[in-house]
């Protein structure tokens, strides 16, 4: 079964970014519980910033799950990625994943690597720089193992990132080194980008698909954009698909509105 998420932002820093609620984690779950959402992603700044009581105490409180926790506060408040040319940046990018990784293990819920990935420039080479993003990818995926989850990797589109912008590529490069923890979160907003058809490019990477962002082609929630979902969701039913597809969208014209769009669409394409 296919279940409905939305996301919340607790990082200043991250202000303006693609998340439906901010700052206050007690009243985004009561928001989502209201309307109906079976989970709430977390984008925290920290792991340590986060206390898993907390998360616990509204998890129990309003029925809801935790679809993912994500890591990008590594880069947007820290300056940290797997791929920077100085060792010392990278293993300080890993233990900061490690602490997500292991809260998220906590929650039953994996943990997501998208802008922490990096980019390949000046003195790194695009061969160096993925010979050390296997290299973490096989390490982390390993620490989510352990907490009986997998690792979600997202591909980014080309105006943020230059490792990896398409699904297929990705995908055969987890394949390539044997990264079968390892599972592609696939952005609907950076498909439309990057991909010349999104049904096949699921269909396509079924085997490695472990997660979705539900958005539109303007990063709004489903519907506000010109997005032809119906054989998006149809491939997403036909492989089988049954994870999250968590609405990590711009807050437009207001958080409220939104979340009210994304569920709407949710019961729309998604009918149980």
């Amino acid at each position: 079964m296919i279940s409905s998420a939305i996301t919340v932002s607790l990082v200043p820093e991250a202000r303006g970014g693609p998340f439906v609620y901010w700052d206050d984690l007690a009243a985004a779950f009561a928001h989502a519980a209201k309307l109906g959402f079976d989970a709430i992603e977390i984008f925290p700044p920290s792991a340590k910033e986060l206390p898993l009581s907390v998360v616990r105490e509204q998890m129990e409180k309003h029925s809801l799950k935790v679809a993912a926790i994500g890591t990008g506060a590594g880069w947007v408040k820290h300056k940290l990625h797997l791929t920077h040319a100085d060792e010392a940046v990278r293993s300080k990018a890993r233990e900061f994943i490690h602490g997500i990784i292991n809260l998220a293990g906590f929650c039953g819920a994996p943990a997501i690597l998208g802008s922490m990935q990096g980019r390949w420039e000046g003195a790194v080479s695009r061969d160096q720089a993925l010979a050390w993003l296997a290299e973490a990818l096989k390490e982390l995926s390993a620490r989510a193992a352990a907490q009986k989850q997998v690792f979600l990797y997202e591909p980014l589109n080309r105006y943020e990132c230059n490792l990896f912008n398409r699904a297929e590529d990705a995908a055969a490069f987890l394949r390539e080194h044997g990264l079968t923890n390892v599972k592609l979160l696939c952005d609907l907003f950076h498909m439309n980008i990057e991909e010349a058809d999104i049904a096949r490019t699921l269909r396509a990477v079924a085997g490695e698909l472990g997660h979705v962002h539900f958005a539109d082609t303007n990063r709004r929630a489903i519907g506000f954009g010109h997005l032809d979902f119906a054989p998006v969701a149809a491939a997403l039913k036909d492989i089988g698909y049954a994870g999250y597809v968590s609405a990590e969208v711009l807050p437009l014209p207001d958080s409220d509105t939104a979340a009210k769009q994304t569920i709407e669409s949710f019961r729309k394409w998604f009918p149980r």
